[in-house]
């Protein structure tokens, strides 16, 4: 699924991304590490892995969209 990085906090390693309908849904430090990346910035498509489904998604990976 695709995304785009919304917030991100270096410190702890978490933040949001908008899915494409608008949707804010965070990510924590362990989504962040499972993709292996060492920066995020505001407005980056990232392509993200999820569980669950509506209120009860969850993140497990944010790495960056790559064509």
């Amino acid at each position: 699924m695709q995304a785009t990085a919304y917030t991100y906090d270096p410190e702890s390693r978490s933040g949001q991304v908008l899915l494409d309908d608008g949707t804010p849904v965070p990510f924590d430090a362990a989504a962040f590490d499972a993709g292996g990346l060492r920066l995020l910035r505001p407005g980056q498509r990232v392509r993200i892995e999820v569980e669950g489904a509506k209120e009860d998604l969850r993140i497990t990976l944010v790495t960056l969209q790559t064509l």
